[in-house]
């Protein structure tokens, strides 16, 4: 029999899956020390040092071996303790895991709850990871478009109601979301958690930016309506409000029936996660909150810089986020924005993210991260106002 037959390629799942057009657009500036690179979501500030010290201490004396597969019981006992006062609603151990990075928690979360064909709703524009990972495994997904009115993102919801139908297996909802910024609004947490009671739908809460908001110290959640025996699965990572993204680490919430089978599945995916990290983890919890409150401050501010930088120049629109990192905006006549994301950088040496890579929903549209120093935001903007202005 030939070889040919049997060509060495992935499951069609795979083969399927969108390549990350971010990626595509960096990879063009490649080699350049010119970039103003906006087009990651990550500050460019590393992580502070009450974080890094302890985690480099407990490196050096010699912590590198295995540890629980949900994390360390002191590291999950300050997980419970931040939780419950930021919610005011009681997290106990029984129901925290530590897991290796956001995405990995988005995965299993998946992983828990997602056979093939399974049906799942997702907002867009999205993070590409999100809606992709159930397709991994073999699921279906139907997209809910956030749209942009009187100057902010929206969701429809009547139309997400329509969308969440008694073949739904699971709602993945990322709030504040990237790219948009938009947040969910505190009174639309009880019509759509009651739907997901009435279906058995599972709601899996992409909590990742919800400590990056400009309004309160922290976005809506569902965890504080939450029963246990609600089919409620809460994601997140230490990522984005302590500048840790380059350490791979986050957590999960899950009903205390789920525990036992999350833990064999981070046995088979990751084992566990690292003891050293999990060290700066505890640092993050325990001490944390000064500098939570600092960087919000700070990006309130880069907020306003970058939005007043760009409704200033003709041609583009600018919806205000209610949290992240992120501007959405678009360019008037743009139809292609991988392309012009490629010619700013040719042209200018300005890196963006294309909308493009948040699915079809975000064509047309370009997504800067101005979690930046002021004057490297200045210095961006001052680019692409030069840029449009030929």
């Amino acid at each position: 029999m030939s070889d040919a037959m049997f060509p060495p390629i992935p499951r069609p799942e795979v083969q399927t899956l969108r390549m990350s057009k971010i990626r595509e657009v960096a990879n063009a500036g490649l080699g350049r020390d010119d970039i103003l690179a906006f087009w990651f979501g990550e500050s460019d500030q590393s992580t502070p040092d009450f974080i890094r010290e302890p985690a480099a201490r407990a490196l050096l004396d010699g912590r590198t071996y295995y540890t629980h597969n949900l994390g360390r019981a002191d590291v999950r006992e300050s997980l419970s303790t931040y939780l419950t006062g930021l919610h005011g609603t009681a997290i106990g151990v029984d129901r925290l895991a530590i897991v290796s990075s956001g995405v990995n928690a988005v995965m299993l979360a998946s992983q828990l709850v997602i056979s093939p064909g399974d049906r799942a709703v997702v907002l867009g524009p999205s993070w590409p990871n999100v809606p992709e990972i159930p397709k991994i495994l073999s699921a279906r997904v139907e997209m809910v478009t956030l749209e942009p009115a009187q100057g902010r993102w929206r969701l429809d919801l009547d139309r997400l109601m329509d969308a969440l139908t008694p073949d739904t297996r699971m709602l993945i909802l990322n709030s504040p979301n990237n790219p948009t910024g938009w947040m969910l609004p505190e009174a639309d947490r009880a019509a759509i958690l009651a739907r997901c009671r009435q279906y058995g739908i599972w709601l899996v809460c992409d909590d990742v930016y919800e400590r990056l908001t400009f309004d309160r110290p922290s976005a809506p959640s569902f965890l504080p309506l939450a029963t246990l025996e609600d089919r409620i699965i809460g994601t997140n990572s230490f990522s984005k409000a302590w500048r840790m993204t380059g350490w791979r680490l986050g957590w999960m919430v899950v009903p205390p029936a789920l525990i036992d089978g999350l833990g064999v599945l981070i046995e088979y995916n990751t084992s566990c996660a690292p003891d050293f990290i999990q060290e700066g983890a505890k640092a993050a919890l325990d001490h944390g909150e000064p500098y939570v409150a600092s960087v919000r401050a700070e990006l309130i501010a880069a907020r306003e810089q970058v939005l007043a930088g760009l409704r200033a120049i003709p041609g583009i629109e600018a919806p205000q986020p209610d949290g992240g990192f992120y501007a959405l905006f678009r360019v008037a006549g743009c139809t292609d924005s991988v392309a012009l994301c490629k010619e700013l950088i040719r042209d200018v040496g300005l890196g963006l993210a294309p909308g493009a890579a948040f699915g079809p929903e975000g064509e047309g549209w370009l997504r800067w991260c101005f979690a930046a120093r002021p004057e490297k935001n200045a210095a961006g903007l001052a680019r692409l106002a030069g840029f449009l202005a030929r």
